[in-house]
């Protein structure tokens, strides 16, 4: 099905991500991907180098005519998301992502497609490979590890690059310009409980809550999308009131940079409760359905009977846990009061796991405030230490300040202007992109990031346009073009 993605237009592009996404490239796993990049650059020629934390850096001459132009340093990352659908079978390890065309739309089987940042990564290639486009000098550089801490961003070394400008192609609408995102730090609480023995005369199941739509956790956390992870709390908190349950394990939630889509629970209700407790569970999905009908169509929850587990938490614990899990905060935290619609800070509650006697929660808070991230960063750290929980921060990455007065967003404007008859969203994302940490070594590197529409990015519903690519292949080659002189 790949192949009739390597017809598509921009032939060039299309073939580079098909290559591309046949080679397996998970987050902090990036061996393989940067030995083909590595290869790729070799075998035409270019100076390639690859840093001390695996980034890969690739320098082409200026086409004949262009020699004096400022020089442009074109920026993707070469790891992706690693989601599927519970019943899709898939190693991300060792299989390629199966891509299909869908109208004007590319994507894959129960998977993520890989466009972020694939696209941009192919689209780099497409350049560094022809023979008949202009530019000025370029460089290229493939970070690693952007989607899990940025290390790659982090570890890059300043004079690397000589480049004066930097074009990252890491943005997902097609009529927005980005010239400013938001930082973002990882706050995990973890913990042990004490377990008792399974109460006798209790049913238990496994309680299934999942068909949520998910999503980035920056770029989707204003829609309003459910979180498995409180939607399963609610679940237990509404439960508690109404019967006797007892809970063995939770398992919910991914990867922080995801809006969790799916969780399950291990729970037990006394027996001569249970069939009362499934009838409530219908009312309750009901409930759930009626308020998320818009942004979530799909959900369900469903149970399945098991066997009586050995041990449960204790009823003290059981409660306290479920309370903290209720104070956590998810989505906004607080809108820009600079820039009209944009989030300023907001926390993702993304994994929650709870068996054989150990806990952990894990949550991405964003903001491009550096010091309210760290305020609402220290609210959760407050709420899980009330529970005796350990909490650490990581992964800290500064935001990306706005330079709206910058000779390349002028340029830019006002060829979007010519080419498209319309005006480009010149604006800052609640994503983290690299381009604030790349900017602490390249502080005078002038920066924006545009892309093509990329939707469901971060689920097993991504899907890149096929006519926005194109839009964004042009825009990139008039852009290249346009570069001043120096």
């Amino acid at each position: 099905m790949s192949e009739a993605v390597r017809s598509l237009e921009p032939k060039t592009l299309w073939n580079h991500f098909a290559d591309l996404n046949a080679v397996p490239r998970p987050s902090k796993k990036e061996e393989r991907v940067i030995a083909f990049m590595e290869d790729f650059g070799r075998k035409l020629g270019l100076e390639v180098m690859v840093d001390k934390v695996g980034n890969v850096i690739m320098k082409k001459p200026a086409t004949p005519g262009m020699e004096n132009r400022k020089t442009v340093v074109l920026q993707s990352h070469l790891d992706m998301v690693h989601q599927k659908n519970n019943a899709t079978e898939f190693d991300f390890d060792k299989e390629g992502i199966r891509m299909y065309v869908d109208g004007d739309w590319v994507r894959a089987e129960g998977t993520t497609l890989g466009a972020d940042n694939g696209i941009g990564v192919a689209a780099i290639m497409a350049l560094l490979s022809s023979n008949d486009i202009e530019h000025p000098p370029l460089e290229a550089l493939f970070t690693i590890d952007e989607e899990t801490g940025m290390t790659g961003a982090m570890g890059l070394e300043g004079g690397l690059l000589d480049a004066s400008i930097m074009l990252n192609l890491d943005t997902e609408d097609d009529d927005e310009l980005t010239i400013g995102c938001a930082g973002g730090i990882d706050v995990s609480a973890s913990g042990l409980y004490v377990e008792t023995d399974a109460p006798a005369g209790m049913s238990f199941m496994k309680v299934t809550l999942n068909g949520l739509s998910g999503g980035h956790s920056g770029m989707d956390i204003h829609k309003g999308l459910g979180n498995a992870n409180k939607l399963m709390n609610r679940l237990l908190s509404r439960a508690a009131e109404e019967f006797n349950i007892s809970v063995a394990a939770i398992d919910g939630g991914g990867l922080r940079n995801a809006i969790p889509r799916e969780s399950v629970c291990e729970l037990g209700v006394e027996s001569t409760q249970h069939d009362g407790f499934l009838q409530w569970l219908k009312s309750f999905e009901a409930e759930l359905k009626a308020e998320y009908n818009t942004t979530d169509p799909n959900f369900k929850i469903s149970t399945q009977a098991i066997e009586t587990p050995k041990k449960v938490l204790k009823a003290d614990f059981q409660m306290d846990f479920i309370r903290a899990i209720y104070a956590c905060p998810v989505g906004i935290y607080r809108m820009s009061p600079d820039m009209e619609d944009l989030v300023q800070t907001s926390n993702n509650l993304a994994r929650v796991l709870v068996r054989d006697g150990k806990y952990e929660v894990q949550c991405l808070t964003r903001s491009s405030v550096d010091t309210e991230k760290m305020d609402e960063a220290n609210m959760i750290k407050s709420i899980f230490e009330l529970i005796g929980a350990t909490v650490k921060f990581g992964g800290s990455y500064p935001g990306w300040t706005p330079r709206p007065g910058a000779d390349i967003v002028h340029v830019m404007q006002e060829l979007y202007r010519k080419k498209f008859n319309d005006e480009p969203h010149v604006m800052a994302c609640h994503a983290g992109l690299e381009c604030g940490i790349l900017g602490t070594n390249y502080p005078e590197m002038e920066m924006i990031s545009f892309g093509p529409n990329i939707r469901g990015a971060h689920s097993p519903d991504e899907c890149c346009q096929v006519s926005s690519v194109q839009k964004f292949w042009s825009l990139l080659l008039d852009t290249l073009k346009a570069i001043p002189t120096r």
